[in-house]
């Protein structure tokens, strides 16, 4: 049975809201990447400029309204998600831009996606709902995941999708935030290369050809974990004394 269905009218409505304001808005930065795409890198500019200037001007505007602690995660989601982007996409070739670089916009876009998904996680009607919430986003998940599979041949996104259930498997008090960086992370991948701003080859890594893959891959959000994990443990460094009250507080 699904359990959204026995969630109040009256909180599902406040989910909804916050899901289009947190998450929804985000997703409006796909059509942003037109300004990254191939058209019009052939019909206006091939430059990233623009892009770059809208996509730091939304962050900004996202990181003033943020609170303290998302405010500092997301400074560490800029520097973790440049690191990261050179060592997949450039020294692994996991994938390519299209100007064979790391473009400003994608380590920015890293920490607004950050923050939004932390702020959608963290509001307290969608935590009393979490296990309905959950329960929907795992099924849809699972869908566009087997879907890719069996119509796109997405081996490698299916092993990644296995993947990222079984490390949530026994972390229920993770399942709403990767669940919901999963969608995202889906919508931004699938915009993304269909407006040519990246391209995935067609085995994992471009060298695996038992892992067959689809441009995108739909589990790729399972290398994001690598950013909320590395932002977390930056955090709790940064500010040991309030972590270790928190942790005494939960006990």
């Amino acid at each position: 049975m699904l359990r959204i269905l026995s969630v109040e009218k009256k909180d599902l409505s406040r989910i909804i809201s916050i899901f289009n304001r947190e998450i929804g808005r985000f997703v409006l930065f796909v059509f942003v990447l037109f300004f990254d795409s191939i058209y019009f890198s052939e019909h206006v500019t091939p430059s990233q400029i623009p892009i770059n200037i809208l996509m730091l001007l939304g962050f900004l505007k996202m990181y003033f309204r943020s609170t303290p602690r998302v405010k500092e995660s997301m400074i560490y989601a800029v520097f973790i998600g440049f690191l990261g982007e050179h060592f997949f996409s450039r020294g692994l070739d996991m994938y390519t831009y299209r100007l064979e670089n790391v473009p400003l916009y994608v380590p920015l876009g890293h920490a607004a996606l950050y923050g939004r998904i932390f702020m959608f996680s963290k509001a307290s009607v969608v935590k009393k709902n979490h296990k309905s919430v959950e329960q929907v986003f795992a099924i849809f998940i699972a869908l566009l995941s087997t879907v890719y599979l069996v119509f796109f041949k997405d081996v490698f996104g299916f092993v990644m999708t296995l993947c990222v259930f079984l490390l949530l498997w026994k972390r229920p008090k993770h399942r709403l935030f990767f669940f919901s960086m999963y969608l995202l992370v889906a919508a931004l991948e699938i915009g993304g290369t269909a407006f040519g701003c990246w391209k995935w080859p067609d085995t994992a890594f471009g060298m695996f050809s038992f892992l067959p893959s689809n441009n995108p891959p739909s589990g790729i959000s399972l290398f994001y974990f690598l950013l909320d994990i590395s932002c977390f443990y930056l955090y709790t460094l940064r500010n040991k004394r309030a972590w270790t009250r928190l942790k005494n507080i939960r006990q």
